[in-house]
């Protein structure tokens, strides 16, 4: 008798990871953690490690959230996370870098997006996170479609765009 394939199983990560420039970036369908992430930039090099975790919230704009369900085009966002995370990198003389998005459904309290630096000194370290975020948001190809309880919306990778109200059946617009 064959024995039955788990109910679940995710695809594997998609990373560039680079030791040698201390460079990681990383999508993945499974939950994020911490410690994984401030690994992969620890340094004896580094006097400060900074860590974002955006986590979904329970609402937005006083609408409720019931969960945030992330896609993307795997290629060309891990290319484009991998330039950001570079020019971070040296824009600000950090030590190491990584950058890990969560797609599909990410419930509340959960975390979708890691992002840990490592620098000799703190200052850069708190610039360059905030800064990296925002390029982020901005650049990656990676689209989040809001849940609520009744109805969701897609939106752009930004905050305070409202998105357009679909129907569940709907995919994203643009999305191959």
């Amino acid at each position: 008798m064959a024995s039955e394939p788990p109910e679940s199983t995710l695809p594997p990560p998609a990373t560039i990871s680079s030791p040698e420039t201390n460079v990681h970036v990383c999508l993945t369908y499974a939950p994020l953690n911490l410690n994984t992430t401030v690994d992969l930039v620890r340094s004896p090099k580094a006097g400060a490690i900074v860590l974002f975790a955006g986590t979904t919230r329970d609402s937005f704009d006083s609408i409720p959230v019931t969960t945030l369900s992330y896609t993307t085009y795997t290629p060309l966002a891990l290319r484009t996370l991998h330039t950001i995370a570079q020019t971070i990198k040296e824009k600000h003389g950090l030590v190491g870098i990584a950058i890990t998005h969560r797609l599909g459904d990410v419930g509340i309290g959960e975390e979708s997006i890691h992002i840990a630096l490592s620098s000799p000194h703190r200052k850069s370290a708190w610039a360059a996170g905030e800064e990296a975020l925002e390029e982020v948001k901005k650049k990656a190809e990676i689209w989040k479609r809001e849940v609520f309880e009744d109805g969701s919306v897609w939106r752009s990778n930004r905050d305070g765009e409202r998105g357009v109200r679909v129907e569940d059946s709907v995919e994203a617009p643009g999305k191959v």
